[in-house]
């Protein structure tokens, strides 16, 4: 049993409402937060970027799947890796359930990684998922908004990721992200928000209620406790 104080429950009811009072302030700064996010201007996206689909070669416009919202996860799984980010793949775990609710409410979600479409499908396959997945390999897709990065990239000094300069060498060829994207009437396409290193957190419900029981995420670094699902040892 973790060291924890014990009292009263009038105590712990005195405590609890002081929290709550907390909890709601929070509640309305993610809604001014959300009001401000959506707020943001947008940039229209004039460079042509195709993608391999298991439908065959697409544009960004058709990755809408005939919706107006596009929900990119820059997913991590480079062309010469062996198997996706755990990371990432402990996130991917969580879409498939919000893809109808999704997909009625005009948003396609889908994953994009560099890795060539056989690479994906196989781990696909693997992970049992159902969620669109496309292959950005052999297109600047990646680098143009700041996820993957090329040998040259890691070999001089800084890279940009998360908007901010770091030291190349705290870098990696994958790193990860989400991206919001827009499709007028017309099928013009606008860039609306990005998102890096623990922003798209909130997808992982897991975190979410971990950060509600008894010993919270209980990790010494962060996710130290995540495996790929299929690799847990019971």
């Amino acid at each position: 049993m973790p060291a924890h104080s014990v009292v009263s429950r009038e105590e712990w009811l005195t405590a609890r409402k002081a929290l709550l009072i907390k909890e709601k302030e929070a509640t309305r700064a993610r809604d001014r937060l959300n009001a401000e996010r959506m707020a943001l201007p947008w940039v229209k996206v004039d460079k042509a970027y195709l993608f391999d689909t298991p439908e065959g070669r697409r544009t960004l416009a058709e990755l809408f799947d005939g919706r107006s919202q596009l929900i990119v996860y820059h997913f991590m799984l480079g062309p010469d890796w062996k198997a996706g980010c755990p990371g990432c793949s402990f996130l991917a775990d969580h879409l498939d359930g919000a893809l109808a609710h999704l997909n009625h409410h005009d948003v396609t979600l889908t994953a994009v990684s560099r890795a060539p479409l056989e690479k994906i499908e196989a781990y696909k396959a693997r992970m049992d998922w159902r969620f669109p997945w496309a292959s950005a390999f052999g297109s600047d897709f990646n680098f143009d908004y700041h996820v993957s990065f090329s040998r040259e990239d890691l070999a001089g000094e800084e890279i940009t990721y998360n908007f901010t300069s770091q030291p190349s060498a705290q870098g990696h060829d994958e790193l990860p992200g989400l991206s919001a994207f827009y499709r007028d009437e017309q099928g013009e396409v606008f860039h609306t928000y990005s998102s890096y290193a623990r922003g798209p957190e909130e997808l992982i419900g897991t975190l979410m209620i971990l950060d509600r029981a008894p010993k919270g995420r209980n990790e010494a670094t962060t996710m130290d406790f995540v495996r790929r699902h299929d690799e847990y040892q019971d």
